[in-house]
């Protein structure tokens, strides 16, 4: 395959690559801090960020490299689906953690159907990120107004550097949604880039909040849905 000759293209495809490594390393760094006090949670966001590399490194090539309208058309499918799943499991491990554990069974079906609703409606709307935009951003505002209560009753170590991981995650988002932005720093960016790299700072700071969480945090409780 020939890499893409847009300037644009090529950074947003390396700033993928970028989130990633990250995202691998925040699902590694996740499991491995939940597995003596919270397996259970440690897995939940694993799994989220699992699929938020699967995501970035699929767009990576989407973006990256020169190829059919339809290669590409196929390559944004898997990747939609796994966007969708990773905004469902994000809000499966906010519920877990506004439940203190008891996370009723209903609430991981229910939610990876909603993610794998919204792929079917990215099927109605093609060539457009807004739907997975409006879809993360009602995601996030949950996430964001959850962790600022427990931050605010005290109820979750870390709770107010998610809270912040998660503030920084929307402004990356608002970014996205502005298409006119394009700007030179060394390389070429346009809204996708920084949109990427935004992300980046947002998820750093959100793992380490989850991180203090799951190694100073209380055992898991026994009820609840297995993940």
């Amino acid at each position: 395959m020939i890499f893409i000759e847009i300037p644009t293209e090529q950074t947003t495809a390396a700033t993928d690559v970028l989130l990633f490594l990250v995202a691998m390393w925040a699902g590694w760094i996740t499991c491995r801090a939940g597995k003596q006090h919270n397996p259970k949670k440690g897995r939940i966001w694993a799994w989220a960020f699992g699929l938020l590399a699967f995501a970035a490194i699929t767009g990576a090539v989407a973006h990256g490299f020169q190829m059919s309208a339809r290669l590409n058309y196929i390559l944004w499918q898997p990747l939609n689906l796994a966007l969708g799943l990773t905004v469902s499991l994000f809000i499966v491990g906010v519920a877990y953690d506004l439940t203190r554990g008891n996370l009723p069974g209903f609430v991981l079906p229910l939610l990876i159907a909603s993610g794998t609703m919204f792929y079917l409606v990215t099927l109605f709307f093609p060539g457009t990120f807004l739907v997975f935009i409006l879809y993360e951003a009602v995601a996030m505002f949950f996430s964001l107004v959850v962790y600022l209560v427990l931050s605010i009753r005290r109820r979750l170590q870390g709770a107010l550097l998610m809270a912040t991981g998660i503030l920084i995650t929307i402004i990356a988002a608002v970014i996205q949604a502005i298409e006119a932005i394009h700007f030179t720093c060394i390389w070429e960016f346009d809204h996708n880039g920084l949109f990427h790299l935004v992300q980046l700072v947002g998820l750093l700071v959100l793992v380490m909040g989850l991180r203090m969480d799951l190694l100073t945090g209380t055992r898991e409780k026994g009820r609840g849905s297995r993940v």
